[in-house]
């Protein structure tokens, strides 16, 4: 008899953002005519910038060149993406990582979701919540929680992110092994400081513990005293990986690039105490489940780092970063209490209602998707996630369709 992984019918009935779906398609076959604007998924509607493009057709080119064409790659990704990574990323900042220190992938989401493997079933973890759902999904479905009560699983450490500690959680109050961060942070908008993450550093240092950091939206900082990477904080390469993305800074969410940056000081241990370097354990994960990011996909990222590419990838973020600014203003305007909107695409409004209430409000009345906040954790009810990711003509209409709304 063939039997199932039990774990996955502990996760709610679906996914978050397929709930949405589900409503926006409902809607919208009820109502065909109605224009919906989407600010609700974080995904880019700008297109790929130039540099990149161009790169993109010259690669493809090459693989239909006899001489120059590419079979499998390299599953730690191509070493002329890996040192322009290492430089500019980091090097550049003063930050001490080598090329052999990154590994190349299709997603953040995934490496969120898939270095999960290399950790026992034993271990305590902390998740903040609210939270990028994929962190505690993945978790379930390995059978590291208890049964789901009350929106929060058993057998997690949740940190708490509320208005009253600026969104960035305390320490724990007991010990934990595993921890997940995300700054700027998905859903808030909220940025930690140096000294915020210090603190988590030395607490991961004096408790063995692990930080997996989430800087998928680094590139939208624009104030100078606050971190691009956790390893800016001394000692932090000892107990922290941390996950890049393409996709939000450069548009590459439908060709898919990423990276995660494993230090080799980074260790982990074994039941006896024994301490092992986390790097090869995670190559061994990749290259055993993974074949690489394709030749063209990787000479479009490198092609981020080039003058014209930093450029564009420049006014890409700004262009989004205005419409945040512009989100922010109308809904404060309107009375609501916002999170986020600099250094962040994302705006966390406050309201009275119930999160789901609220979307649909906004829907029906206004023809916007929102995301409702209760769906990342229940710090998240009362509040829904505003994303600046579309057009700048969109998004004014959308906050004059709301202030019309009345809502």
């Amino acid at each position: 008899m063939i039997t199932v992984n039990e774990h996955y019918y502990k996760l709610k009935a679906s996914y978050l953002f397929s709930d949405i779906a589900e409503r926006v398609k409902n809607y919208s076959n009820a109502d065909p005519d109605r224009e919906i604007i989407r600010l609700g998924i974080g995904d880019v509607t700008s297109p790929l910038p130039r540099a990149c493009i161009e790169a993109f057709h010259k690669a493809v080119d090459e693989m239909a060149d006899e001489a120059t064409f590419r079979g499998y790659g390299p599953e730690q990704g191509y070493a002329f993406l890996r040192e322009k990574i290492a430089k500019n990323d980091f090097q550049d900042r003063g930050i001490s990582i080598s090329p052999d220190e990154i590994i190349v992938s299709d997603g953040a989401k995934c490496d969120t979701g898939n270095i999960q493997e290399l950790f026992s079933d034993t271990i305590t973890i902390a998740i903040p919540d609210p939270v990028y759902p994929v962190y505690v999904d993945t978790n379930v479905m390995a059978g590291r929680t208890g049964a789901n009560a009350d929106g929060r699983y058993q057998g997690l450490v949740y940190l708490e992110s509320t208005a009253a500690n600026g969104f960035v959680p305390a320490l724990p109050s007991a010990k934990v092994d595993l921890i997940y961060l995300c700054f700027p942070n998905n859903p808030t908008g909220a940025t930690a400081t140096k000294d915020q993450l210090k603190e988590w550093v030395d607490y991961a240092r004096e408790n063995k513990a692990l930080i997996l950091f989430d800087a998928a939206y680094e590139s939208f900082i624009r104030d100078d005293s606050l971190p691009h990477s956790i390893f800016e904080i001394e000692g932090a390469d000892e107990v922290a990986v941390e996950f890049r993305s393409f996709s939000k800074n450069a548009g590459f969410t439908g060709t898919r690039c990423a990276y995660t940056v494993v230090p080799k000081k980074c260790r982990g241990f074994k039941q006896n105490g024994e301490a092992v370097e986390m790097l090869p354990l995670w190559l061994r994960r990749q290259s055993t489940k993974f074949n690489g990011v394709s030749y063209p996909i990787q000479r479009a990222a490198e092609a981020v780092y080039t003058e014209a590419g930093r450029r564009q990838v420049r006014e890409l973020t700004d262009y989004y970063l205005k419409n945040a600014a512009l989100i922010l203003e109308k809904m404060t305007g309107l009375g609501y209490t916002c999170t986020g909107g600099r250094n962040s695409p994302y705006i966390w409004i406050k309201s009275d209602m119930d999160s789901w209430d609220l979307f649909d409000l906004l829907l029906q009345k206004a023809g916007v998707v929102c995301t409702p906040g209760s769906g990342f954790g229940t710090c998240g009810e009362s509040y829904i996630r505003i994303s600046a990711f579309n057009s700048h003509a969109n998004v004014e209409k959308a906050m004059q369709r709301i202030s019309e709304a009345s809502v």
